[in-house]
């Protein structure tokens, strides 16, 4: 992507390096990586998140980090993101304003290391990227790309991370529109198995509302971006990480689509680029 000298946010809000006292994943994180693809792009609501950190954080040892200078490169990717938030920034404002949806609340994006108190609780990295609407900010931290590479088999590169940054605002637009609110009164009125339906369908959304981003962002991407997307993309489709890690795939207890689903829904925003055509609930739900 080319991102270099480019306007960078002002509302990346970059902790690294800074000293906290959190708690920290035992045992090498493999675990915790399981359970983070398991929930990957699910922290759209206060309620689903919540649970899932403190499940997470139950049998963790706690653990005082010391500040520390960032690295070069630590820096230059803290660079990268602050100029993918611009440009969610950009086009989304352009979107509100030409679908007469009101004024685009930018949210805030908070990036940490080891451990992160957030809107919707106390958070380690081991929660895996997400967004809270409880105070309206993502939270990453970017070690986890180097673990959905290394062993989720993702393609990788810088454009893996932009998808993920696209699919989260994607939940902060689904906030600011009122679907989130809409899917959780729904699923409070129906069994697991339709309330599995309906968080796919959110989650499928978001994936395309990152492509609709993509869309309108095509003069900074390059060859092999969209690629790199689609890579993560099929990496964390439920389907894939139920082989992965159970050998057997069980499409009832499907909450984030499968891969083919992730793929064709960002693929589609990306093609169209008209958030009109991203109903995914009447798709799921027939």
């Amino acid at each position: 992507m080319k991102w270099q000298g480019r306007r960078q946010s002002k509302n990346l809000d970059d902790r690294r390096g800074m000293g906290t006292k959190g708690k920290l994943a035992a045992g090498g994180g493999i675990v915790a990586v399981i359970v983070i693809l398991l929930q990957l792009f699910g922290g759209e609501t206060g309620q689903q998140i919540a649970p899932i950190i403190e499940q997470i954080n139950q049998g963790q040892t706690t653990q005082q980090v010391q500040e520390r200078e960032l690295t070069a490169q630590e820096k230059e990717v803290g660079d990268f993101v602050a100029t993918v938030l611009a440009d969610t920034e950009d086009v989304w404002n352009q979107i509100f304003r030409d679908n007469n949806l009101g004024d685009y609340k930018e949210p805030t994006m908070v990036l940490f290391s080891d451990a992160v108190r957030s809107g919707c609780g106390n958070a380690s990295s081991a929660s895996g990227p997400f967004y809270c609407p409880a105070d309206q900010k993502l939270y990453m931290d970017l070690t986890f790309f180097d673990e959905l590479k290394t062993r989720f088999g993702a393609q990788g590169g810088d454009f893996a991370i932009a998808y993920v940054t696209a699919h989260e605002i994607g939940h902060h637009i689904q906030t600011l529109l009122g679907t989130s609110q809409k899917v959780r009164q729904l699923q409070q009125q129906t069994n697991k198995v339709e309330a599995n339906k309906l968080s796919v369908a959110q989650e499928l959304q978001a994936d395309f509302y990152a492509g609709v981003w993509a869309h309108h962002n095509q003069e900074y991407l390059e060859a092999g971006d969209i690629d790199e997307a689609l890579s993560a993309a099929n990496a964390v489709g439920d389907d894939a990480i139920q082989k992965r890690v159970q050998g057997d795939v069980v499409p009832d207890s499907f909450t984030h689509g499968t891969s083919q689903q992730r793929m064709e829904w960002f693929m589609k925003g990306y093609h169209t680029g008209d958030i009109r055509l991203g109903d995914t609930f009447s798709v799921i739900l027939n």
